[in-house]
């Protein structure tokens, strides 16, 4: 075992983004990226989905899926292999909430909170994504995020143009 790592699995799911330079094909090469990380062990993913942007004006559209997997990875490299992921799909970080051609948000670990300058689970706006909310309950059901079930927070939350692919 490595420093890396520790003996506990833990469940983690990731948000997958895209909506630059043929985001569907981002999209699907992520996922079969993280589908071989390393100390993790694949669970599946969502639906696909197209979603209106977040942010800026003038950008097009998002593909969007949530992945799940097991992984013994502390959740900071965790993070470090998902930036190198981004980094492969030339990700660029010039513009908050910008267009890109991936993102991937470490969305939940297990029931862990962790809040560091690099790190923050769960996800802080995943309460206000259906993009992320509706995915996820596809592979966790109504799971308790910080003490409220999913459903719930779907009801609560912001609706935006969301479309199954």
């Amino acid at each position: 075992m490595t420093p890396e790592t520790n003996r506990h699995l833990r469940q983690c799911y990731v948000g997958i983004g895209s909506n630059l330079d043929n985001p569907l094909q981002h999209v699907n090469i992520a996922i079969n990226q993280l589908k071989q990380l390393k100390d993790t062990t694949w669970v599946g993913v969502s639906s696909l989905y197209r979603s209106a942007p977040v942010g800026p004006a003038g950008q097009d559209d998002y593909i969007n899926a949530v992945a799940s997997f097991h992984t013994n990875l502390e959740p900071e490299i965790l993070l470090d292999k998902l930036q190198q992921l981004e980094d492969a799909h030339q990700r660029v970080r010039i513009e908050h909430w910008g267009a890109r051609t991936l993102d991937l948000d470490i969305l939940l670990i297990d029931n862990i909170c962790i809040n560091t300058s690099r790190l923050t689970v769960p996800h802080p706006y995943l309460h206000l994504r259906n993009f992320v909310l509706i995915p996820l309950i596809e592979l966790a059901g109504d799971i308790l995020i910080n003490d409220t079930k999913i459903s719930k927070l779907i009801t609560n939350c912001p609706s935006g143009s969301l479309d199954k692919l």
